[in-house]
């Protein structure tokens, strides 16, 4: 027996020397990439001519060689994201134990294995092992939205090459070579455009614009933001229209979704509140349990003359009791839980502690199309020259109303409104679908909402196509910057419908459309409708018509130079969700601020924000205003500003880490890859699962199965209920660590060389109540109020100076029972086995009846509600009842823990003793309520 102490203290320090070597190892082998790169600024190629541009590439007229291709290759490498160092998978298993909880559950588990009590042993390092298996599949999430971004590069490239057309792979693509674009195609690397005929491209993954984006040649200033390069088209997005030739001047890594690519992979992830506090709680625990249990040693062998070998087992036992190790099981069941309920309510949870984050949640930066609007264009405000015509209704659902300041207005009645309407059906390539998923339009997402209004009208778009045919057309083409079409009726009479940007049309108008006919034009008049419309945050385009002689069949550019009769103008809008509306509404309440960050244009973000009730909506800041701010700056600034416009990548992730710097927890949404970034920076990243890429996705701990940003609103309740919950958790398991323990420390004082518990019976009463009693809290349903208060602080501790007294209070309260009751049994000579068999039911009954304390940390329990709601903490009650008697009863059991039968009227001693912790709790908290409600 003498030498046991000695062989342990060599076990457990190998142990430990093993344990933080290798977590040391896997902690040296985390890459860190850092957040900027060491390579050269790439050229402003969108500020160049064709002609420099084509010079500095060497790139000549009729394409590469496939000479100069194939040595280009080789100095470039494939157009292709490069992969990055990863961690290999042992390492990155290794490190999931790095956290000193684990530590002492660790040795905790090393301890029992040595006492031979397997079960138990296993029990606690299976805990261990199923937390790290857990930690392990969500570990790599950046290395997955890389891979997903890599995914998003186009595989074949239509490319002139000696003077031919040919088809090649995409990553054989070389800075210098010159593609082909048609509509359909996915960029395949960072292009200038040379030559553009009616090109337009969807960008919005990129850069947030809401509607593909018309091309054309002409270089820019080189401050031009990546929403207003027109003159460049960006690898990973789509031709929606048109045709268009470039010239590759980025491949791989170098292109701006390599850049972006690189943000994901350098941006840190960051920990969450609930793992920094337990990760504190830990460290702190775990100093007071080796400290407790060094003063215990020396006090029994320097005091009480107990020898080393007693009194290191003393030890032993005493490090045992304090340590909760059911509550690492409890933490991840209790989120395990509310993974499940989230995903009842459409938001699917990637990462585990996630879940409890948001319950901490203070700013949601939300991206604008998508997530806040429809992302489907929908005509907002008719204007001709007698009104200003309001309409209903919202994306391509072809149903709503007209009205004028306030009063309805039948379409059909009204000639000038009519004849705008008309033609923008007849001026119009698109066509309008019903599908089981809802409307769906086939084109242009601009030219379907010109549709839907028409229909809304009452019009049928193939019966006016068969009553006014199309002889010819001249397609959009970004240097007019209008469409037109030649009709002719049945009659022979011909006319041309003109759409386009309304200052093309205006330059071309001499006369507007009045009731009685063409009238002046008072441009200064239209220009200020004009303005008032894109205040509004609408998209404007003009409509006019000419009549053309009798039997005209073709048109041309010179038949429009003069002498258009303006209809009007179309306000266009991508309207916000009215689920967003309320969601908003809600965040607020719950004390959530809500900011806009967007791609879009300043006037558009800042409209769309006033009407979805953002705090401030009229204080904008614009990506290029960001640039000159450094982060003191901006740090004081983005707590007052809730609408950001044009902004890039860099930007988004500039604005989630300065909210981070202030000490808010931030929860950033979005769809495109453009956001990744910013989405794992921040502290719960929320993807869209129906529209959201999968770039996004990957980067996100949350995705909304139903793109709803109502969504995010019920997550955060859930959130903020999975914390209480963990809270309760916690408050209910450490009182029986502390009573534990302080009946090991008082049986030492009093010179007991038979202690009231022994290692294997504390063991027990601690798993068997975690997994029943504690279990039950995971399942509390949301308090009165929960979304009425405001977030909680991040950095508070997850025990406060309220629950550390509540812990102690119950601690010492089981302690006196316990002890108290194991003293009576012995006082009526029952035998040791009989008298610990009594102090471990006293034990398991006061954690029974302090259940019901639990379940309301500061609200009266006293109730129907309070010892009846949770039907969960019933049957725990129940199983553990059965798990007692079968403790106490059962000759195997008996065996094992060293327990005896005892007497039916121990029980109702036992019992009447355990519901005193009931009364007495319920009254501190009066008491409390009281101190609160005088104070």
């Amino acid at each position: 027996m003498s030498d046991m102490p000695l062989t342990l203290l060599w076990i457990l320090a190998a142990l430990a020397v093993g344990v933080g070597t290798v977590l040391w190892l896997a902690r040296r082998h985390r890459e860190r990439t850092p957040t900027t790169t060491d390579a050269p600024a790439a050229p402003d190629w969108h500020a160049f001519d064709a002609d420099e541009i084509l010079t500095r590439l060497d790139a000549p007229a009729a394409g590469l060689s496939g000479a100069s291709a194939a040595r280009r290759l080789a100095e470039h490498g494939p157009n292709r994201l490069p992969e990055g160092k990863q961690r290999g998978p042992w390492a990155r298993f290794l490190a999931q134990f790095h956290d000193v909880l684990i530590y002492v559950l660790l040795v905790a588990g090393v301890v029992t294995a040595l006492l031979q009590h397997w079960l138990d042993a296993g029990v606690i390092l299976g805990v261990v092992l199923v937390n790290a298996i857990i930690g392990f599949v969500q570990e790599g999430k950046a290395e997955d939205a890389l891979r997903a971004i890599r995914d998003m590069l186009s595989q074949h490239a239509l490319v002139w090459r000696d003077g031919r057309l040919v088809t090649v792979e995409a990553s054989d693509l070389v800075p210098g070579d010159l593609v082909q674009l048609q509509s359909g195609d996915k960029i395949p690397a960072d292009l200038r455009l040379l030559k553009v005929k009616g090109l337009q491209i969807e960008e919005a993954a990129l850069t947030g614009e809401s509607v593909p984006v018309e091309k054309d040649i002409e270089p820019l200033a080189s401050d031009a933001v990546l929403a207003d390069r027109r003159c460049m088209a960006y690898s990973g997005t789509l031709v929606t229209a048109g045709q268009g030739t470039g010239v590759v001047v980025a491949t791989g890594g170098a292109t701006e979704i390599g850049r972006i690519s690189a943000l994901v992979a350098g941006v840190e992830q960051m920990t969450t509140p609930l793992l920094r506090q337990m990760a504190q709680f830990g460290r702190w625990l775990t100093a007071v349990i080796l400290l407790v249990a060094g003063l215990a040693f020396a006090f029994g062998v320097l005091v009480r003359d107990y020898t080393a070998a007693e009194m290191f087992l003393a030890a032993v036992g005493l490090a045992v009791a304090a340590i909760p190790e059911g509550l690492p099981a409890i933490m991840t069941i209790t989120l395990a839980i509310g993974v499940q309920r989230m995903a009842g309510r459409n938001a699917i949870i990637r990462r585990l502690p996630a879940v409890e984050t948001l319950g901490t949640v203070a700013v949601i930066c939300s991206d604008k199309t998508g997530t806040l609007t429809r992302n489907e264009m929908t005509v907002r405000t008719l204007v001709d020259a007698t009104q200003t015509v309001e309409v209903e209704g919202s994306g391509y659902d072809p149903h709503g109303g007209f009205s004028v300041a306030g009063q309805p207005l039948q379409p059909s009645d009204d000639a000038l409104l009519g004849r705008m309407l008309r033609a923008l059906v007849c001026c119009n390539d698109s066509a309008l679908e019903q599908q089981p998923e809802g409307w769906r339009v086939s084109g242009d997402p601009m030219e379907g909402a010109l549709l839907v209004a028409a229909i809304k009208a009452g019009l049928d778009p193939e019966t006016l196509n068969r009553e006014l045919p199309r002889t010819d057309l001249i397609p959009f083409d970004s240097a007019h910057k209008f469409m037109a079409t030649l009709h002719h009726d049945h009659q022979g009479e011909c006319v041309v419908f003109v759409k386009g940007a309304p200052e093309a049309l205006l330059e071309r108008c001499e006369q507007v459309q009045g009731v009685d006919g063409p009238q002046a034009l008072d441009r200064a008049d239209w220009l200020a409708r004009m303005e008032r419309l894109a205040d509004a945050g609408q998209r404007v385009l003009a409509v006019a018509l000419k009549p053309m002689p009798s039997g005209t069949t073709t048109l041309a550019f010179s038949d429009l130079d003069q002498g258009l009769v303006l209809l009007g103008l179309v306000g266009l809008q991508d309207p916000p969700r009215s689920e967003a509306i309320s969601a908003v509404r809600a965040c607020a309440e719950a004390g959530i601020r809500v900011k806009m960050i967007t791609g879009d244009h300043a006037a558009t973000a800042s409209a769309i924000a006033r009407q979805v009730g953002l705090a401030n909506p009229d204080a904008v800041l614009t990506g290029a205003e960001l640039d000159g701010l450094d982060e003191p700056a901006l740090r004081a600034r983005v707590g007052e500003v809730d609408v950001y416009a044009r902004v890039t990548p860099e930007h988004k992730l500039r604005l989630v880490e300065a909210l981070q710097a202030e000490g808010r927890v931030v929860a950033m949404t979005g769809d495109g890859v453009n956001d990744a970034p910013a989405l794992k920076r921040a502290d719960v990243g929320v993807a869209m699962g129906i529209n959201g890429t999968e770039a996004a996705k990957e980067a996100a701990e949350m995705v909304l199965a139903d793109d709803n940003f109502a969504s995010i609103a019920n997550a955060v309740e859930e959130g903020r209920t999975v914390y209480d919950n963990l809270k309760k958790a916690i408050v209910f398991i450490l009182p029986t660590n502390g009573g534990e323990a302080l009946v090991v420390l008082g049986a030492l004082v009093m010179g007991f060389h038979q202690f009231p518990l022994t290692p294997v019976q504390i063991l027990w009463v601690n798993m068997i109540t975690a997994v029943t009693l504690a279990l039950a809290l995971a399942f509390e349903p949301p308090e009165p109020g929960v979304m009425a208060r405001a977030p909680r602080d991040a950095r508070a501790p997850v025990l406060d100076r309220r629950h550390l007294w509540r812990i102690g209070y119950v601690s010492l309260i089981l302690m006196i029972g316990t002890f108290g009751l194991f003293l009576w049994s012995l006082a009526r000579e029952a035998s040791i086995e009989e008298a610990r068999t009594v102090a471990v039911n006293t034990l398991v009954m006061f954690e029974i009846f302090y259940l019901f304390n639990a379940r309301y940390i500061d609200a009266p329990v006293l109730s129907a509600r309070g010892l009846l709601g949770n039907r969960y903490a019933l049957l725990a009650v129940a199983v553990l009842l059965l798990f007692q008697l079968a403790f106490t009863y059962l000759g195997p059991l008996q065996q094992l823990f060293g327990t005896a039968p005892i007497a039916a009227g121990d029980w109702l001693v036992i019992a009447l003793v355990g519901s005193t912790v009931l009364f007495l709790v319920e009254l501190e908290k009066t008491l409390v309520r009281r101190r609160r409600a005088g104070g």
